[in-house]
């Protein structure tokens, strides 16, 4: 009776097992090497009180409010006053600085600056403060000193060397205890005038210990990704509201004290905590530090340009057609920047902030999300020009703001017309949605662009928070649509999510694929979703089918295959979005296999479950080891999860 049981058992099992014929000895399509990438843009404090490792806010007097996040502190009797001067046209890139004067008195003048929602500062860490700064009259001096949200001083140094003269003083401490709230203090002692400009604290401990670089864990996170591409500066910025706050990146290079300071396209004002008119862009980093980025982390540079148009979402405003020459000439200028000879005008900037070699940058955007004739006709303008003179360079366009619809249709169909090189879409919708889309390009006609799917992220609301989260639900959703990105990869040459970082105390947008706070930072579900399949894009896709059809939410079930030439490994992304587990076997066709099966899932039962500051780890991945039989590879797929295994083949 038992023995009839088992067999019972068994049977059912083995009826229950759904097979995916895996065709591994039928390359289908070249997958870019480029396919998965990064899109920063400077939203959510992902630049200035991000990734941009300073922490003085308004460290040049040039906000809209030239003294905003600084305060003056008077005690025990002392008179002291900060008056901001304008150089004018002298200084066109920066010209304020404070001058702070200080009466005889026995008492104590303090300026403090509040960082960006505080600055996080790590005991036993050394950071190095600098300044420019004169003495006007008197022997007026300060010191620094760094203090906890609760007041007390954790890290202090004098600063010497003041005179008539402006010059760059710097002074350095270690910090004796960690907090993430502190703020910066300047001690003043004796009296007179002292005039500042261009006043900075950086941790030493910075992305390839660089001075006044970039924040180490942030990029860390981003390197681990293994992006193939990093588009930057970002989608709105590049527009501005107006013309007049477009980003114009000769702006952003040559030394930091003369890149002038813009207010951010997302200087907004919302309700707590994304209140955000202390928004600017210092452009600390700029353009060199993206290409530097780029080359650190073995991506592409995709960089983004005006276009001559604001965001239409806001302004509106475009120049006139007859005035377009200084913005195509813009794109010119960039292109020599990036890989011109050192002999050349901007090559010879390049090699002058210490990057003689080129960047050799392959593609470049015109426009971010514009739509419409004027878009059309501006790109024609750029496109006659830059293709004569750079054929070499691939031009990334628009197809607007929207995943379909008349703007998207418009475009679509011009693009094609024109011969674009490559068409940026976009997609911020529903986890419902991308499940339904997975198989968006399976029948784009291939005598068309390609596709770069520049911003897409899934929006989920659990019904309690009015705002999407990073919930398991949505990763899950993006994942499936990922695997019929990866099926039509002859088509789709470049994916990136959108928006990539998010401070947890200044933000604007949600969903973000990484959040911080000023001490840690942590990657959502969505963000192990992304960093699984762009560890393992493979070199080809195979085609996965069950019946002799695409596994594309048959069954609820998606899949996708690709081979990775160089480590001779079939790798096989399958995502399960059933509330239920399913018993699938892999069968390998045209390739044998050699050696131990690896699976990598990440899942969880709670759809609405995502990771935080204080629970980093509720959605992660894990590994485990999984048998193989006569060419079959047995899966148990859990419920709601995605399924990366890993197969060597014999050559």
């Amino acid at each position: 009776m038992i023995i009839l049981f088992l067999l019972v058992s068994v049977l059912s099992i083995a009826q229950n097992t759904k097979e995916i014929n895996i065709l591994a000895g039928q390359p289908d399509k070249q997958i870019s090497p480029n396919m998965w990438g990064i899109f920063f843009e400077d939203i959510n404090f992902a630049a200035d009180g991000g990734i941009y490792a300073e922490l003085v806010k308004n460290r040049s007097f040039e906000f809209t409010n030239p003294t905003m996040a600084w305060k003056e502190i008077e005690k025990g009797g002392a008179i002291g006053t900060i008056l901001v001067q304008n150089r004018g046209a002298l200084f066109q890139e920066n010209p304020r600085y404070a001058s702070v004067t200080v009466k005889p008195s026995a008492g104590t003048y303090i300026l403090s600056n509040e960082g960006f929602r505080g600055m996080g500062i790590k005991a036993n860490n050394q950071y190095e403060f600098s300044v420019l700064a004169k003495r006007t009259s008197g022997d007026l001096e300060f010191s620094i000193q760094v203090v906890s949200e609760k007041g007390e001083v954790i890290g202090a140094a004098k600063v010497n060397g003041f005179n008539q003269d402006w010059n760059k003083l710097t002074a350095s401490f270690t910090s004796a205890n960690t907090d993430p709230k502190a703020h910066l203090e300047l001690v003043f002692k004796g009296s007179g005038t002292l005039d500042m400009d261009m006043v900075s604290l950086f941790p030493k401990e910075t992305w390839r210990g660089r001075p006044g670089g970039l924040r180490k864990d942030l990029v860390q996170l981003l390197a681990d990704l293994k992006p193939g591409f990093v588009r930057f500066p970002g989608g709105c910025i590049v527009e501005g509201k107006d013309l007049v706050n477009r980003y114009q990146w000769k702006n952003t290079v040559g030394p930091i004290e003369k890149r002038k300071l813009i207010m951010n396209r997302w200087n907004v004002e919302f309700k707590a905590p994304r209140d955000a008119p202390d928004y600017f862009q210092s452009y600390g980093l700029g353009f060199f530090e993206y290409f530097q980025l780029a080359e650190d982390l073995g991506s592409e540079p995709l960089p983004i340009l005006n276009c001559g148009m604001a965001c239409q979402f806001n302004s509106s405003e475009v120049v006139a057609m007859d005035q377009l020459d200084p913005y195509i000439q813009d794109a010119l200028d960039l292109i020599e920047f990036a890989n011109g000879s050192v002999n050349t005008k901007w090559g010879a900037l390049r090699a002058e902030m210490g990057h003689p070699a080129p960047f050799n940058l392959k593609m470049m955007g015109v426009g971010n999300e514009q739509w419409d004739p004027q878009y059309v006709e501006r790109y024609k303008a750029f496109a006659k020009v830059l293709k004569a003179k750079y054929p070499e360079v691939k031009l990334v366009t628009s197809s607007g703001p929207f995943s379909d619809g008349e703007m998207f249709n418009y475009l679509s169909a011009e693009m094609k017309s024109l011969h674009a090189d490559i068409v940026d879409e976009h997609y911020y919708r529903s986890p419902e949605w991308f499940f339904q889309n997975s198989s968006r390009y399976d029948n784009y006609d291939r005598n068309g662009p390609q596709i770069f799917a520049g911003e897409y992220a899934a929006h989920s609301k659990d019904g309690k928070d009015p705002e999407s989260r990073n919930t398991w639900y949505s990763a899950l959703s993006e994942a499936a649509f990922m695997t019929g990105l990866e099926r039509n990869a002859d088509m789709v040459r470049m994916a990136s999510y959108a928006p990539l970082l998010a401070h947890v105390d200044a933000w604007q947008w949600r969903p973000d694929l990484i959040w911080f706070d000023n001490l840690t930072s942590i990657g959502t579900p969505n963000y192990h979703v992304q960093k699984l399949f762009s560890n393992n894009k493979g070199t080809y896709s195979v085609p996965a089918l069950t019946n002799g059809k695409v596994l594309n939410g048959l069954d609820s079930v998606y899949a996708s295959a690709v081979v990775d030439s160089g480590k001779n490994e079939l790798i096989v992304k399958v995502v399960n979005i059933a509330s239920v587990s399913k018993n699938y076997s892999l069968n390998i066709q045209g390739k044998k296999l050699n050696g131990p099966i690896n699976c990598t899932i990440i899942s969880s039962s709670e759809k609405f479950v995502y990771n935080d500051l204080h629970a980093p780890s509720k959605v992660v991945p894990v590994d485990k080891s999984i048998s193989a039989s006569k060419g079959k590879v047995n899966l148990d797929l859990q419920p709601m999860s995605l399924n990366v295994i890993h197969i060597p083949l014999k050559k």
